[in-house]
């Protein structure tokens, strides 16, 4: 009966190391689904409104665009104040644009002279590199933007090439 008894006190320690093994694996997947969760309910927050604001940089070009033409006919030669108040008018639109993006971490990305990146840019031509080093981002067609760091719009650029003479 001795041998019996410590037969079974090695199964139930058996099943007692067996049980905690599961339970230690089963806090620790139930943990990692918490953190994943945690991770995913971040990323929501910032980035759920990632759609809105690539609708919303179109929006942003088309105000810089027509602040370039405004600004190209009211030079000093056209003495047209209203146009001249438009001009103004539309600048100030386009800066409180800007910082209505920084406020909520959505910023335009700047690239000239920089690296050219796959993940940043997209390329749309080649330029000779006049004064700068190949590979290097010598124009941008259209900017590019970020939101907190992950890019919702690549920017169009044109990387310097050496010129084959």
């Amino acid at each position: 009966s001795d041998c019996a008894l410590e037969h079974k006190a090695m199964k139930l320690e058996e099943q007692v190391r067996d049980l905690t093994e599961r339970y230690r694996k089963a806090l620790a997947d139930s943990e990692n689904v918490r953190r994943r969760t945690q991770k995913f309910v971040e990323d929501a927050k910032l980035f759920g409104i990632q759609s809105f604001c690539r609708d919303l940089v179109e929006v942003a070009d088309i105000l810089e665009k027509t602040a370039e033409s405004a600004a190209e006919e009211a030079e000093p030669s056209n003495p047209n104040p209203t146009l001249k108040k438009i001009y103004e008018g539309l600048s100030l639109i386009e800066a409180k644009l800007q910082s209505v993006f920084a406020k909520h971490g959505l910023q335009k990305m700047n690239p000239v002279g920089g690296k050219y990146d796959p993940y940043d840019h997209e390329i749309v031509c080649h330029v000779p590199a006049e004064g700068m080093q190949p590979g290097t981002i010598a124009l941008v067609t259209q900017d590019g933007y970020k939101l907190h760091g992950r890019t919702i719009r690549h920017a169009l650029v044109g990387v310097a090439v050496e010129s084959q003479e």
